[in-house]
């Protein structure tokens, strides 16, 4: 038996995105601050404009929770965007194209789960 408590004075955005020529976004991964064997968890801080890649989890189903902000979606083939207000939680099936950008007036916080941890993806082209 075994748990993790992460406070917010433990968590800390300096981490920039996977992403090497992307400096905007930054996270704080979650498996590196507590034992996580089965899934994984990111914190998201984006800031006005930030986006990620257009793309599709091809092993994992993921959980969105907007926290603080507002966020914009693209979901499916063909896309739908969502209009995600802070306290929104979108629930996205391996398989699903997905986009998660921030189009607001402020910076947005998102918590991001999955599992399995496999973190195959296929990165699609950018749809105007």
């Amino acid at each position: 038996m075994g748990y993790t408590v992460i406070r917010p004075e433990d968590r800390h955005f300096d981490r920039p995105s996977w992403r090497p020529e992307e400096q905007v976004r930054t996270l704080v991964e979650l498996p590196l601050l507590a034992t996580m064997r089965h899934s994984r968890a990111n914190l998201w801080r984006y800031p006005v404009g930030a986006g990620g890649r257009h793309h599709v989890q091809l092993a994992q189903e993921e959980v969105f929770v907007v926290l603080e902000g507002m966020f914009t979606m693209l979901l499916g083939d063909p896309q739908e965007r969502h209009e995600l207000p802070a306290g929104s939680m979108v629930v996205v099936e391996p398989g699903t194209p997905l986009k998660l950008m921030n189009e607001s007036e402020e910076e947005g916080l998102v918590f991001v789960y999955g599992a399995p941890t496999d973190r195959r993806a296929e990165i699609l082209e950018e749809t105007p």
